[in-house]
């Protein structure tokens, strides 16, 4: 495993890490053993930086988490996210009171008096512009109980917006083979101020991975099914917001860019890791497999110019006319 400086908090993560939405919940069946074991085998990896969100199954996955802290005597970084829950899904829900709850909340879920790294879940477009409450934020970090706060995203635009503010040490952005918006220009004014990019969605809900069909079953829990149209979320969170066959028909043209010895997910993962700007990328996995798979992606020689153009071309004909300019 390689790994990466985290912005400027003093940290260095594993440059594939776990995304832990899929072991909390809305991707089908999920059994906690199977998922504490996909934990265990993501420290065995080398993987020392792990993100999630107290919605994940309401709590579930910080609680996986808070057990691997115990299990594991490895230093790990975990990353939660919080303002979903909030009562009032406005700028007014995002106050003091609501995000000190959740906060207490996630350090109760997690068994942590402070937390690594908090960040702002995806929130409406208004709290950008709201420097009240990054305010707030800063104040729960002199009150000890958050290390350091970033944002997810979904859109460019608020990428840039959020990096205005001087203690955001990372952003959370959906970045991969059918979403490269974000390399235009946000991650270079990132890199000018020193802010960690997580690459979010890495492998389009599982679409990037190979495995997926046209008759592909989704279980009624599973957002690839109940989503694809932005039913109850940013449609872009489900597949990266491309449309299901069209991504499929990219990734059959996609396969032959795929090194030796390599899977279609591995191939993915390392055109993220060709962005110095990228901190990690943060892959989901539901079993030990999927995560050394994901992980074997770190010691894959870096992909040729040739590689890379083909990707922009793939890109261009498939995705760009759907996402581009939406994201």
């Amino acid at each position: 495993m390689n790994y990466r400086p985290l912005g400027r908090t003093g940290w260095k993560v594993s440059e594939i890490s776990f995304g832990a939405w899929a072991v909390g919940g809305a991707w089908g069946t999920v059994d906690d053993q199977q998922s504490m074991a996909a934990l265990h085998s993501a420290v065995d990896q080398g993987i020392n930086f792990f993100d999630t969100a107290d919605v994940y199954g309401d709590g579930r996955s910080e609680r996986l988490l808070a057990q691997l802290k115990k299990d594991r005597p490895e230093p790990i970084v975990i990353a939660t996210k919080i303002g979903r829950r909030v009562p009032d899904f406005s700028v007014k829900g995002y106050s003091r009171e609501n995000l000190g709850a959740s906060i207490d909340r996630c350090r109760e879920m997690l068994q942590m008096d402070c937390l690594d790294l908090v960040q702002l879940h995806c929130p409406p477009k208004d709290v950008y512009y709201t420097p009240e409450i990054f305010g707030f934020l800063d104040d729960f970090v002199q009150a000890g109980k958050i290390r350091f706060y970033g944002v997810s995203v979904e859109r460019v635009e608020e990428a840039l917006k959020s990096i205005e503010y001087p203690n955001v040490r990372s952003v959370q952005i959906i970045f991969n083979l059918f979403r490269h918006r974000p390399a235009d220009l946000f991650f270079a004014q990132a890199k000018k101020k020193e802010v960690g990019i997580l690459a979010r969605v890495p492998l389009a809900s599982g679409l990037l991975t190979g495995k997926m069909k046209p008759d592909t079953a989704f279980a009624a829990d599973d957002h690839r099914l109940f989503n694809r149209h932005g039913e109850y979320f940013d449609v872009g969170e489900t597949f990266a917001g491309v449309d299901y066959d069209e991504g499929l028909k990219a990734v059959e043209e996609l396969r032959a860019l795929v090194p030796a010895g390599a899977t279609m997910t591995q191939l993915a993962l390392r055109w993220i890791l060709m962005f110095d700007a990228v901190t990690c990328a943060i892959p989901g996995g539901k079993t030990p497999q999927q995560v050394e798979d994901n992980a074997r992606a770190a010691s894959l020689p870096p992909l040729s110019e040739a590689q890379m153009a083909a990707v922009r071309r793939i890109y261009d004909r498939y995705a760009r006319p759907r996402v581009h300019q939406r994201w």
